[in-house]
This record gives C-alpha cells, sequence and structure tokens, in this order.
C-alpha cells in the first residue's frame, strides 16, 4: 500500500514541476534555426541572388512555404537546402518565424 503512495507522490511532485513550454519569439527561432546563413541577418540580404527575401513577406503565405517545403508539396529544385533543415522547425516555430518576418520592413 505504501508502494502505491509513493508513486503517486513522485508523479505530483513531477506534475508541480514541470513548467509550460513557452513558444521562442521568431527573431530568436530564426538565429537558432539558422535561416538567417542564406536568407541574411535582416531576412534581407540573402546569401545568393536567387535565395528570397523575406523580410516583410505575409506571414500566412511565408508559413504555407515552409509547411509546403517541409512535407514535399514544395519541390521545385531550389528547396534542397531548406529541406533539410526544415525537419528542426516545428508548426509552432514556423508560425513564429512567420509572423516576425511579416513584421519586418
Amino acid at each position: 500500500m505504501n508502494f502505491k503512495y509513493i508513486v503517486l507522490s513522485l508523479g505530483l511532485i513531477g506534475m508541480v514541476g514541470a513548467h509550460p513550454v513557452i513558444a521562442e519569439d521568431g527573431a530568436t527561432l530564426f538565429k537558432k534555426k539558422t535561416c538567417f546563413s542564406c536568407h541574411g541577418k535582416d531576412a534581407n540580404t540573402p546569401l545568393l541572388p536567387n535565395y528570397p527575401r523575406l523580410a516583410g513577406q505575409n506571414a500566412d503565405y511565408a508559413l504555407a512555404q515552409m509547411k509546403d517545403i517541409k512535407s514535399g508539396v514544395r519541390n521545385n529544385g531550389q528547396t534542397a537546402g531548406m529541406k533539410g533543415v526544415m525537419h528542426l522547425v516545428n508548426d509552432e516555430e514556423m508560425k513564429a518565424i512567420a509572423d516576425w518576418l511579416s513584421g519586418l520592413k
């Protein structure tokens, strides 16, 4: 009987000590997920001329593009680099990045 109480107590202690996950802001994620490496620190000066400028992009459009690249729906031959890193970015993070990009000039 005491064993049940110990297990139950440990479970409750673990729940009390848990902290909710707070999404990071888009600017932090843009750096952390290495987006800046190709799209520029300001999201407006890409490494190569054929890479898109992302600053000021519509948030819904940017989010849809990221999701399509991650899932493979968008595969126009220029998405290989992004496809290689999109597995590191979840949907919540993509939305935060897209929202941040839309607020840039």
